[in-house]
């Protein structure tokens, strides 16, 4: 399984949409083709939704499922042809 660490977005101790954004469009998202991903969050710093989202949507393209959390104690929140994906 991959793993994005949300941490790896921060600026200055917090996500900055314009910073984010800056990181996420310098992403190869074909890296993670019919892989399993897991977004780990901060624990430190409170998270916007808007981050889960826009990670989520660009992942959505390549992926076979992605997850959020932990990994013993993650949850599956997309899962590649399943209704709605």
């Amino acid at each position: 399984m991959e793993t994005i660490h949300l941490d790896d977005f921060l600026h200055e101790g917090v996500i900055r949409e314009k910073v984010f954004r800056e990181k996420v469009a310098k992403i190869d998202w074909s890296q993670y083709s019919d892989k399993r991903v897991l977004i780990r969050g901060c624990a430190d710093v409170v998270i916007p939704t808007w981050a889960f989202l826009i990670l989520t949507a660009h992942l959505a393209e390549y992926v076979d499922r992605i997850y959020f959390g932990e990994l013993r104690s993650a949850v599956k929140i997309f899962v590649k042809g399943s209704p709605g994906a």
